[in-house]
């Protein structure tokens, strides 16, 4: 009987807390929450641009016409955009320097960086510093933007040679070794060919002398595929020696008495440069009595006196 009273207790109470809870849960408090529901817009209705304005291709032209930006303006706005592409010389201003890299700023979206090896601790430049550079890569596979300043050099220089190759004009070249055929010309970054037979209008017996020599030279060959330049000193030689040879020509006459260089010896005779003009002197004028070979006489740049 007690166990019933206990149950009747607990089932007569189960009501009052069901109830206290559905009135905390209260209907009125429902439109509140479902007001923070954003309205869904179909994008796919037509009517959803109804309040766009539509501009047609005639009112663009006339605006475009009408909108004369000032010159200055549009010459600065110009001068802002930069035509970047690899393989070309373009100018930079030095940012940052490290133990490694030169960074230089070339107004692309991250700075370009060359080897600090490619300059020379005298050469080494400041932040600041405008310097013109070689850009091999915008981005290489670590996303780094590779300048160069060698290459640049070489560039530049390539630059001025092919312009001298076009007008002729004389430059000067440093010999720095011999090889098979000629010599090397050192001509400030750019090395070119200097042929044996191109040095001087005589032969040459011994090509050391020129060694460590700055001679003036003029380019004879310029190939610009393969960078590859052939110089002459002997052309410089012979165009003033052009001068001499007709004022000589006008002057020489049978008889004439004229002192002259040994250019070169034969078996039949010596051949006298006169200052423009090579002149035969045959073995048997050589001397009166007889003689085997010209070289018994007379050596290579003997001064001797000939008469025409």
């Amino acid at each position: 009987v007690k166990e019933n009273k206990i149950t009747e207790s607990v089932v007569e109470k189960a009501p009052e807390t069901v109830k206290a809870f559905v009135e905390s849960v209260s209907v009125e408090k429902t439109p509140a929450a479902l007001s923070n529901f954003v309205e869904v817009k179909d994008y796919l209705n037509s009517k959803l641009f109804d309040d766009i304005r539509v501009v047609s291709r005639q009112e663009i032209t006339e605006t475009v016409e009408n909108n004369n930006i000032p010159e200055k303006i549009n010459q600065a706005y110009l001068d802002t955009l930069v035509d970047i592409s690899e393989h070309q010389l373009i100018q930079g201003r030095v940012v940052g320097l490290n133990e490694r890299d030169v960074l230089i700023d070339i107004g692309f979206k991250s700075e370009g960086i060359i080897d600090r090896n490619e300059f020379s601790e005298d050469d080494l430049p400041v932040i600041g510093n405008q310097i013109e550079v070689y850009l091999e890569f915008l981005e290489d596979a670590s996303g780094n933007t590779i300048l160069s300043k060698e290459k640049a050099d070489f560039m530049r220089r390539w630059r001025d040679l092919r312009e001298a190759y076009a007008n002729q004009t004389e430059i000067i070249g440093k010999i720095i070794r011999r090889i098979k055929g000629g010599m090397i010309v050192d001509l400030e970054v750019v090395q070119a060919f200097l042929p044996g037979s191109q040095i001087d209008v005589r032969p040459i017996q011994d090509f050391d002398i020129y060694l460590n020599k700055n001679i003036e030279l003029r380019i004879v060959k310029f190939n610009e595929a393969r960078k590859n330049i052939v110089v002459s000193h002997k052309v410089i030689l012979e165009d003033s020696l052009q001068v001499q040879r007709e004022i000589l020509f006008k002057e020489l006459e049978i008889g004439s008495i004229l002192e002259g260089r040994v250019k070169n010896i034969t078996d039949f005779g010596v051949f006298v440069d006169l200052g423009g003009i090579d002149g035969l002197l045959h073995i048997t004028d050589l001397s009166w009595g007889r003689v085997n070979h010209p070289s018994e006489i007379v050596s290579l740049n003997d001064d001797i006196t000939v008469k025409v």
